[in-house]
């Protein structure tokens, strides 16, 4: 019965030792998945104000000459040599 009682309190003492050793490796992954997120999103943001300030406005697409003619109507502005 002794010696019952001490595997017990052996096995009991070495699950205690297991969980105080290391950290939990669901909270690894957490913490360098969120990692490589937040540097992923802060480098985009930084990319996207580089852009903004180095690279050219856009340029606008030219209006055809068809579509100015149907803007001046509705103005009513008359289209000239008309």
């Amino acid at each position: 019965m002794l010696t019952a009682i001490r595997f017990v309190k052996g096995r009991d003492s070495g699950v205690k030792d297991a969980g105080a050793k290391g950290f939990n490796p669901g909270l690894i992954v957490l913490l360098v998945v969120g990692g490589l997120l937040l540097v992923f999103l802060i480098g985009n943001y930084i990319l996207y104000m580089y852009a903004q300030k180095t690279l050219p406005p856009k340029k606008k697409k030219p209006v055809s000459k068809k579509k100015m003619k149907k803007e001046r109507l509705k103005q009513g502005v008359s289209a000239p040599g008309e």
